[in-house]
């Protein structure tokens, strides 16, 4: 495998991991979400924020893909390649992670608005802690390509 290969893989698992997680994420609390919105589904505004807020991460894995995208050359050397690849983990992996832990931390906070539909905000504001550290992923994904 060549350079520019190898960068399109760093490029691809930016995109791929960090949306398989968001996935996974909407996915748990979309489930929770549901089973609240079939005893009430008045609740639905303050629903959605909670099953959107995973989905964040597959967006910063895509915006990360298309700025490593944009540092491919048809003449990247290996090294660069390889810069590349690594300069994607961080959203990559943290884009994975945090987007499944913030499906889990969001379901909590549906079942908070089933019982207190007035207290949504404070299951946002767990799941935004967990957010961060998809955001830092993201950080130092751009900085590390700005290095490339």
């Amino acid at each position: 495998m060549d350079g520019v290969g190898i960068a399109i893989a760093g490029s691809a698992m930016a995109a791929f991991l960090a949306g398989i997680g968001s996935a996974i994420g909407i996915g748990i609390v979309g489930q929770q979400a549901a089973g609240v919105l079939s005893e009430d589904p008045e609740k639905f505004g303050s629903l959605f924020i909670l099953v959107v807020l995973p989905g964040t991460q597959g967006f910063y894995g895509f915006l990360a893909s298309m700025l490593a995208m944009g540092k491919i050359t048809p003449n990247l050397t290996m090294i660069d390649g390889w810069r590349i690849l690594f300069a994607c983990l961080p959203i990559a992996i943290a884009g994975f992670v945090s987007a499944i832990h913030q499906g889990k931390v969001c379901a909590a906070g549906a079942n908070l608005v089933a019982k207190r539909a007035d207290q949504a905000m404070k299951g946002v504001m767990y799941a935004v802690m967990v957010e961060t550290y998809a955001v830092l992923g993201l950080i130092i994904t751009i900085f590390l390509l700005a290095k490339v």
